[in-house]
């Protein structure tokens, strides 16, 4: 759609700034909403960045490991800043572990970190919807609708458009901490299942699924998965929170 803006001799990879963007912002708001939780905000910040690096790198060898063949010959191209050579499961696998093992290091509350995070992985998500429209990734099913997008040689569901409208909506209603009280982690897996439930609706769109026998597309059923834990927890920890 519009992967690279030209500045003289440069050429800035449109999709990654929106994510870079993204990151800056949810950063300064996991900040903010760690200070008004009074936890450290500074030990949290380090703590999240900690986790990025680590899944980064855990992307890239999960990558690596897959195909070994694209680094056979050339094993330095592991440094190369490629966004499309990353295994983002293992990298997700590897930051995750490494945030949790960090947060108990340094003694952050879980409940209340989790609810520091909620407005920062809200706006990240919003961040990522508007990269996939700078990428024309995650692109829709051909349609026929008065809407429809011309891509990659079909009108298409704007799927990216979806996912930015659902995603900025999402980051709008975590900034209200509807589920109270505050600090018990409601608003974190308020973020959770509302993304789940998205991915539910927006894969119905999608032209990229990856479909199961019986027709059932994989990331739906993950996200149906993952939204009926978030429901069990949001369920115990409110349980938690009236005895």
């Amino acid at each position: 759609m519009f992967p690279y803006l030209r500045l003289g001799p440069f050429i800035l990879p449109m999709a990654s700034l929106a994510l870079l963007a993204g990151l800056w912002i949810g950063l300064s708001l996991v900040e903010r909403e760690a200070a008004r939780l009074k936890i450290n905000a500074a030990v949290l910040s380090n703590v999240i960045i900690y986790g990025l690096l680590a899944g980064v790198i855990g992307a890239r060898l999960g990558y690596a490991l897959e195909f070994p063949s694209v680094y056979a010959s050339n094993p330095l191209s592991l440094l190369a800043l490629t966004p499309t050579t990353l295994s983002p499961a293992m990298g997700f696998v590897v930051g995750l572990i490494t945030f949790a093992v960090f947060v108990q290091r340094k003694n952050l509350p879980l409940r209340p970190t989790l609810d520091a995070l909620a407005p920062g992985l809200a706006v990240f998500m919003a961040a990522a919807a508007v990269s996939h429209i700078f990428s024309g990734d995650a692109f829709g099913a051909p349609a026929n609708v008065p809407w429809a997008i011309r891509l990659w040689n079909e009108y298409r569901h704007p799927t990216q458009f979806y996912e930015t409208f659902i995603a900025l909506t999402i980051f709008l209603v975590i900034l209200e901490r509807f589920p109270e009280p505050a600090g018990a982690g409601l608003n974190f897996l308020l973020v959770i299942v509302l993304a789940s439930a998205s991915r539910v609706f927006l894969e119905a769109f999608r032209g990229d699924s990856v479909f199961l026998p019986g027709g059932f597309r994989e990331a739906q059923l993950v996200a149906l998965a993952i939204m009926g834990v978030g429901f069990y927890w949001m369920r115990n920890w409110m349980n938690l929170e009236t005895t």
